[in-house]
């Protein structure tokens, strides 16, 4: 009987020891919604990995939801405005739409501001990288702040201006009531290789920032403004959880 008691000892210590194995390694994403309005999350997984949110979900004004991510994740977050989706999930969303489906299986349509990230492994100590987007233009204002117990810079990134309010006219998107609903990229109004860092402009030395570029950097410091805004808008953090907050103002 000792025996068989000290057998379960062991299987129960060992299960308490994969599971705190488990909770250490993964990383927890909260994500919170502060506009007044409804935003429908979208989540894309790359190099294979696990699918967050099975893709995307509604989030009540005000409410929140947490997501737990594999060591090694990387993807992105954005939000999609507008939408109306059917019982079966098919739809279409007035910014940030991924092909008409509640639940994302590609990029939101640009343009539209995300949150990009590549975690590290927190059992070896890894690194994870992070930053906020508006190369591909700017819907919804959004932030990340890591929390828990994160090591490092580990720096809050976002974008917290209404870059809707200050769009020039050439970037515009309007909706059906005439407002101004995105504000486009200057690659995506214009398709030009200076603005896309395209052609004779492929290079961190060939392409600069352009007056596009830094209205958005103006209005959004710490989030990348065009495709070789490096140094000022890639964030690390070790061990830590991240809030991203849509609407952080």
């Amino acid at each position: 009987m000792a025996i068989i008691t000290h057998r379960v000892s062991l299987l129960l210590l060992s299960m308490a020891i994969i599971f705190l194995e488990t909770r250490v390694s993964s990383t927890l994403f909260t994500l919170q919604n502060r506009c007044t309005y409804t935003v429908w999350p979208g989540t894309l997984s790359g190099n294979g990995a696990a699918v967050l949110g099975g893709g995307g979900f509604a989030l009540a004004p005000g409410a929140s939801t947490q997501l737990p991510a594999p060591p090694g994740w990387s993807g992105r977050f954005w939000a999609r405005t507008g939408c109306n989706f059917d019982s079966s999930g098919a739809g279409n969303c007035s910014t940030g739409d991924c092909g008409g489906q509640l639940r994302c299986s590609g990029g939101g349509a640009p343009p539209v501001t995300l949150v990009e990230f590549t975690l590290g492994d927190n059992n070896k100590n890894d690194q994870d990288f992070y930053d906020v987007s508006l190369v591909d233009g700017y819907n919804v204002g959004m932030g990340v702040k890591p929390s828990g117990s994160g090591s490092g810079d580990c720096q809050y990134a976002g974008c917290v201006s209404d870059v809707n309010g200050n769009c020039p006219p050439e970037l515009r998107v309007t909706g059906a009531s005439g407002a101004v609903v995105a504000c486009k990229s200057a690659c995506a109004a214009f398709n030009a290789p200076e603005f896309c860092c395209t052609g004779d402009h492929s290079t961190p030395e060939t392409c600069s920032p352009t007056q596009y570029s830094e209205m958005f950097k103006n209005a959004c410091p710490t989030a990348y403004s065009y495709a070789y805004d490096d140094a000022s808008s890639t964030c690390t953090c070790t061990g830590a959880d991240y809030l991203i907050t849509f609407c952080p103002t």
